[in-house]
């Protein structure tokens, strides 16, 4: 046991606490910095997570207290708690967008599935937990997210670059949004070829004055086509999560969204159950099976990866989107926004782990 209260000793007493999702000494990543000893015996330090939603940051802070307060002399242990989001590594042939660091695509097999629900949600509890967001709605033929965000009657700023067109991000609930709902008439159809898709996700990754984001969440249109390639050729990929309903013919398309991004070299981070189960307004404690049940945690464990989450289907879910007050937002308490917070927080966690993997 070291006699003298410094530096040092507080490093080698923290070296055993690890971050739990990266399974790593807090000491050997970085995590513990600023480390100071005042005369009375009171030691204080920084914390710094590897992403703003951390799910297990009191857990881990309360580790760190334990383990500091067994050398002899400590009064008092505080500890600040900051946070520095990894930047995904680069891949040869892909091109990254300047300023943000990790890039998830939210994807389902088949449409209806409520993936923008999804998409939309995580991003804004992402931001209420201090990250950086910024939101790529990639589903071009039908671009949903202005409206669950409240900005179907916003309108995108466009600049001159040296590139060409510069497009502004609208802002709303902490969220930076670009979508073709923006670039288009409210009863116009998109009617193009794939070449034309192509270019215009180009666009909204390498044109829009994204500034520097920790998360870039894409909602991506249903189906494996041309807007999933165009993605996971384009930009390098902190990784995909495949949203389906527990019935079975949503569950047979997401299996093959998972395997593509698979055979892409995407990461999988997970399967997000939705419309789980009812719950009737006017009873609450009780709930109803009505797409089936126990589907998407089956798909995960024999595909292999983890079933982040269960959304129940709830009125106030749908009204959320409906109006422009995402459920996480609007109804904070409620189950659903419970569960699309944890869920958020565990997307982060595991692209924490991919990106320092």
């Amino acid at each position: 046991m070291y006699q003298v209260l410094d530096e040092r000793a507080v490093l080698e007493v923290l070296r055993p606490v690890e971050d739990p999702e990266l399974r790593k000494s807090l000491v050997e990543l970085n995590m513990i910095r600023n480390v100071k000893i005042a005369p009375d015996g009171q030691v204080s330090f920084t914390l710094v997570l590897t992403t703003p939603a951390c799910p297990l940051r009191e857990f881990i802070v309360q580790d760190c207290q334990r383990a500091v307060k067994k050398l002899p002399g400590v009064t008092d242990v505080k500890v600040e708690v900051t946070a520095e989001t990894p930047q995904q590594k680069g891949v040869a042939d892909r091109t990254g967008v300047p300023g943000v660091k990790n890039i998830v695509a939210i994807s389902s097999g088949k449409g209806g599935v409520g993936k923008s629900t999804i998409a939309v949600n995580v991003a804004v509890a992402l931001a209420q937990s201090g990250a950086k967001v910024g939101l790529l709605d990639a589903d071009i033929y039908g671009p949903n997210d202005p409206t669950m965000l409240g900005l179907s009657e916003a309108q995108v700023m466009v600049s001159k670059g040296e590139k060409g067109d510069i497009l502004e991000p609208v802002f709303n609930y902490g969220v930076k949004l670009v979508s073709m709902g923006f670039l288009i008439g409210k009863d116009q159809p998109v009617i193009w070829r794939g070449p034309m898709l192509n270019g215009i996700i180009r666009q909204f990754l390498y044109q829009v004055q994204w500034g520097e984001l920790d998360y870039l969440i894409v909602d991506m249109p249903p189906g494996t086509g041309d807007a999933q390639l165009t993605l996971t050729q384009a930009v390098p990929m902190a990784g995909a999560v495949i949203v389906t309903t527990p019935q079975t013919v949503a569950l047979l398309d997401s299996r093959k969204g998972l395997r593509m991004f698979q055979q892409m070299n995407v990461p999988v981070l997970g399967i997000v159950e939705n419309m789980s189960y009812f719950i009737p307004p006017d009873m609450p404690d009780k709930q109803y099976d009505i797409f089936g049940s126990g589907g998407g945690e089956k798909t995960a464990k024999e595909l292999g990866v983890p079933l982040l989450g269960r959304v129940p289907l709830e009125i106030s879910t749908r009204v959320g989107g409906d109006t422009g007050v995402p459920i996480v937002a609007g109804e904070p308490d409620s189950v659903s926004a419970k569960t699309l917070k944890a869920i958020a927080q565990t997307i982060a966690g595991r692209v924490s782990v991919v990106a320092l993997s």
